[in-house]
């Protein structure tokens, strides 16, 4: 990722921008210069007062040596060209990025000494600055820096500034890049293992939807000869009538699909941060899908909101001519910003996931009110199988609701989706996702007994 622009400090015209420029040129006076510039004008005065010439010629060189320094960066015209690299340009939330910077002397004239400054937001560190000695004509400097940060994002950096400054110090002048580069942090993936869970695809489930994943549209009837087609593919009939060469389609490979729902509600969550059950729920999406798209699935990212992404087709799945890396790059940016609605309900998703079988469905469900809980347990009526993680509220830091009601509120809730066909698991905090992936697919099969249903294998 590279973004390059050539800086070049000008002077003002007419009279607005010469004195314009005036006053930008004694801005970028340094504490050194407008000491000199001051111990001058006060040499200069004492010399009046006192009739001493040769304190007013001292006077006068004091004053005039940071004058001429600040005349002299201001109207400097070094041609350089800055550039930004991005190693990578998108990186998981707690890893390292490494921004590679290059400036190239472009004019025919040495440079000075340039101080080099890269805008970067807090979150991702301290502002880098670096020093460059003399740059030759034609020559390059390069140097790099790190970044890091722990919550996920789209974070600007830049523009490059180049502070030029005068041999003595007396004047110090900020020229800036227009270009920046966005880094984008993505949440965490965890890797999940490989287990089969009901409805994924054919042979154990019935959630298995056909969809053409190597063949075009135009494939869908017998199409004339192509250069290159297998003569056991034409369709003698067909040619006959036509009086040229027609194929038939070949049988065509299947894909499951799988819709990964995210609740992100404000009201069902709490707390911030990295470690908040918000940014586990984040996490685990991101997971699921980018281990759906690894086994060829056909997949798509929706909220409560009601929107999909990506939107390639009009149902929503990333389709079979959509890389799988595309794919995940554009729901790992989707997942990267997202934020809390001011939703109140599930029924958006819902109105979504009932045109029809939509094959598998793994939800990430924060804390559900009885209402939205009867919404969700509707919801596996139209999917093949369906997996919920529902985080418990209060193991992650809400306070308990309804102390009153005799049945605990999370039980209630993971029994009224289990009764409703879901394959539900509580998830509490700190709870790693690969053993509830595990977890899952063994309440699916059977295997885990009725007492330890709820607990950790």
């Amino acid at each position: 990722m590279t973004a390059g622009g050539t800086g070049q400090p000008s002077a003002g015209h007419g009279e607005k921008g010469e004195k314009g420029g005036a006053r930008t040129a004694l801005a970028g006076l340094t504490t050194r210069g407008r000491s000199f510039l001051a111990a001058g004008i006060a040499a200069a005065i004492c010399a009046y007062v006192l009739g001493q010439p040769d304190l007013l010629r001292v006077g006068l060189l004091l004053a005039a040596l940071p004058l001429i320094c600040a005349a002299v960066v201001y109207r400097t015209r070094y041609r350089v060209a800055g550039s930004r690299r991005l190693s990578p340009a998108r990186v998981p939330a707690g890893s390292e990025a490494r921004v590679h910077l290059r400036m190239d002397n472009v004019s025919r004239l040495p440079t000075g000494l340039l101080m080099l400054q890269d805008r970067v937001p807090y979150v991702l560190g301290p502002r880098p600055r670096f020093v460059l000695d003399r740059v030759e004509a034609g020559g390059r400097r390069e140097v790099s820096y790190r970044v890091r940060s722990d919550l996920r994002g789209r974070y600007p950096l830049g523009p490059l500034q180049l502070r030029l400054s005068d041999p003595f110090g007396m004047c110090e002048l900020t020229r800036a890049f227009s270009t920046y580069d966005t880094l984008t942090v993505i949440p965490r993936v965890e890797a999940l293992p490989p287990v089969r869970l009901s409805g994924e695809a054919k042979g154990y489930g019935d959630g298995r939807l056909r969809a053409l994943a190597l063949a075009g549209e135009d494939d869908v009837i017998p199409r004339g000869y192509r250069y290159g087609d297998d003569l056991r593919r034409v369709h003698w009939r067909l040619t006959a009538r036509y009086g040229e060469l027609m194929v038939r389609r070949e049988e065509q490979p299947q894909r499951s699909r799988c819709t990964v729902l995210l609740d992100t509600r404000g009201l069902s969550y709490q707390g911030a941060g990295p470690d908040s059950a918000f940014e586990w729920a984040v996490s685990g999406a991101a997971s699921v899908l980018v281990h759906m798209l690894e086994r060829g699935f056909s997949v798509r990212l929706l909220t409560d909101t009601g929107n999909s992404v990506p939107g390639e087709g009009s149902d929503g799945f990333a389709g079979a001519s959509q890389e799988s890396a595309d794919a995940a790059g554009l729901m790992m940016d989707t997942l990267a910003v997202v934020d809390h609605s001011d939703g109140t309900g599930l029924s958006r998703a819902y109105d979504v996931l009932r045109g029809g079988n939509e094959g598998l469905l793994v939800a990430f469900l924060g804390d559900l009110d009885e209402e939205q809980a009867a919404v969700a347990a509707k919801m596996r009526q139209r999917s093949g199988g369906a997996v919920a993680f529902l985080l418990d509220g209060d193991s992650w830091g809400r306070e308990p609701n309804g102390a009153s009601d005799p049945m605990n509120r999370q039980e209630e809730r993971l029994r009224m989706l289990r009764e409703a066909g879901w394959t539900a698991l509580s998830v509490p905090r700190g709870a790693p996702l690969n053993e509830l992936w595990r977890q899952a697919d063994r309440e699916r099969a059977g295997v885990m007994t009725t007492s330890g249903g709820e607990g950790w294998s």
